[in-house]
């Protein structure tokens, strides 16, 4: 096992380049901008449809309202997506072009919105088709995006642009130096739209679709299912984070299969699309990536060794929230030849069944997106609508990932047992070859060191953490939040997702990256470098210790200045 762990192993510098691919960030970071839009629409579907299952039909008048809401949320998000998508390219772009040379990323969201339209929008009878706007035209938004920044990319190279005088104000200057870049990104759209429409008779949104629906097809089965969610749990067992590698390539496919899944039981079918984004949230990575939910409770029920006794204890709370950092990197589980099996077989096994009780028993799979963070069970059960089905889905699974975990945990424990035994009589033995004994007590006596006046910060410290969902982030920063009040340090901490920070990291004296956005330490040096701002890299049981102890926490910020 150690031997294949090792092989393994040797593919995480790859791995890692793949993560910080500029594309797959666009996509991901694209999602995370718009997630606010997805979430908020989200409210008002479950309020507008959960009733209809208990048989409370809401008023004509509410309804309609509840849904408008909602078809200007999530109705538009491929339009939304691809504006976030196209300035979260142009940035990263940014990072790597000339210094007097800058992609305007205001203009480059502009001219993504009106390529997305072209691409995706059609005209019936002088009126607008708003059909691939939403999640069915993620696919359109992303190519928009790509083709519009490149498009900017070359002519911003080329300096294909039209010179003002420099009398000109600024702000009119950049306007006609984006009027070429904004002219092509355009017309390439247009040109697309015009040859897809006279070869395929149908706009690129759905005629891309329709191209690779084969595929989704394929990946919406057993096998398709299982490899995509083995593919995140590997990947995040070699250390990187596997869901910023798999899930920008069905980012798509998932949302739009939610709204397909949405329409077909409102039209009184059956719901059967199971590759949705609540199949990963909330079966496939059920309490984290690795299915982890039962682990922690497995740890406090049958754990023998103090170190997955004090793991159980620290970690059930946040991976009942699928915040399962405290569990990967303390057991530890990441590159623990112990956990191999159950960490990849586990989720596979989920994604499965729950295709199993979809396809066989009927169940509807998931009609709506909740909050990442919303508990498996309840995710589960919410999310396809409450029905019987998915209740006794949500025992089954924790079941089975209870029987699947249990022998590697106790295995895993045996050893450590050992380990702590062994460890015991070595510190025994050279208790007693101590002969100044005077010495030890005196040592044994010495009061805990605390923080004294003079290392206090003379000023304020600004402190950003990030993490992939700012969930593992927020941990580190509730404890320098809480280590600052108990020791009266001007700390001031606050969590974020790495993607979202472009805005406000100026604003902030060090960056702290939690262990599973490490691969993206060259990256975000580059900005760190250029605005002064101090930049760590943590290792996994280091930033479990520091969430731990507000102490040390503080003095590790305290240390770096």
């Amino acid at each position: 096992m150690n031997g294949l762990i090792k092989q393994i192993e040797k593919g995480k510098p790859f791995f890692e380049k793949l993560s910080r691919n500029i594309y797959l960030g666009a996509v991901r970071d694209g999602f995370l901008t718009a997630m606010p839009a997805i979430l908020f629409s989200s409210i008002f579907i479950l309020i507008a449809a959960v009733p209809e299952i208990f048989g409370f039909t809401w008023p004509a008048a509410v309804s309609t309202w509840l849904w408008k809401v909602y078809g200007y949320s999530m109705g538009v998000v491929g339009l939304l997506v691809s504006a976030t998508s196209a300035r979260c390219l142009a940035e990263s772009m940014n990072r790597k072009l000339p210094k007097n040379k800058v992609i305007n990323t205001t203009s480059v969201m502009l001219a993504s919105i009106v390529s997305f339209l072209l691409l995706s929008v059609t005209q019936v009878d002088g009126n607008f088709s708003t059909t691939y706007m939403g999640t069915k035209g993620l696919l359109a938004s992303f190519v928009a995006a790509f083709v519009t920044v490149n498009m900017y990319k070359f002519c911003v190279l080329k300096d294909i642009t039209i010179k003002m005088p420099k009398e000109v104000p600024g702000t009119i200057s950049q306007t006609f130096r984006d009027i070429f870049p904004f002219s092509f990104a355009v017309m390439a759209a247009v040109i697309l739209d015009l040859l897809v429409h006279y070869f395929f008779k149908m706009s690129f949104a759905e005629a891309i679709i329709t191209l690779l629906q084969p595929l989704f097809t394929a990946a919406d089965g057993y096998l398709g299912i299982a490899i995509i969610w083995g593919a995140m749990a590997l990947f995040w067992f070699v250390g990187v984070h596997g869901p910023s590698i798999v899930e920008p390539a069905i980012a798509a496919i998932i949302y739009a299969n939610v709204e397909t899944n949405l329409k077909l039981f409102q039209d009184g079918q059956h719901a059967a699309n199971v590759l949705t984004v609540g199949l990963g949230n909330f079966v496939g990575t059920m309490g984290g990536t690795g299915a982890t939910l039962v682990v922690p409770y497995i740890l406090l029920l049958f754990a023998k060794s103090k170190q997955l006794k004090a793991v159980g204890k620290a970690s059930f709370i946040p991976v009942s929230f699928a915040v399962n950092e405290p569990l990967l990197f303390a057991a530890p589980i990441i590159l623990n030849p112990y956990f191999f099996v159950p960490f990849l077989l586990t989720p596979m096994v989920n994604v499965c069944i729950f295709k199993f009780f979809v396809d066989v028993l009927g169940m509807n799979s998931f009609m709506y997106v909740l909050p990442w963070a919303t508990p498996a069970p309840i995710g589960l059960i919410l999310g396809t609508g409450m029905g019987v089905l998915s209740i006794v889905l949500a025992l089954v699974l924790i079941a089975v990932d209870f029987v699947i975990y249990l022998p590697f945990c106790k295995a895993y424990d045996d050893l450590l047992v050992e380990q702590e035994s062994a460890r015991a009589k070595e510190e025994a033995a050279q208790a007693t070859a101590i002969v100044d004994t005077s010495a030890v007590t005196q040592k044994a006596q010495e009061p805990t060191p605390v923080v004294t006046p003079s290392a206090v910060s003379e000023k304020e410290i600004n402190v950003l953490v990030l993490c992939a969902g700012a969930g593992t982030s927020a941990m580190l920063a509730n404890a320098l939040t809480e280590g600052a009040e108990a020791y009266h340090q001007p700390i001031h901490a606050q969590a974020g997702a790495y993607g979202s920070h472009y805005d406000i990291m100026q604003d902030y004296d060090m960056v702290v990256l939690a262990p599973q956005v490490n691969s993206y330490y060259e990256d975000i040096k580059t900005d760190t470098d250029r605005l002064g701002i101090k930049l760590i890299a943590t290792k996994g049981a280091e930033y479990i210790g520091l969430t731990r102890d507000p102490k040390a926490a503080i003095d590790f910020v305290l240390a770096q200045f």
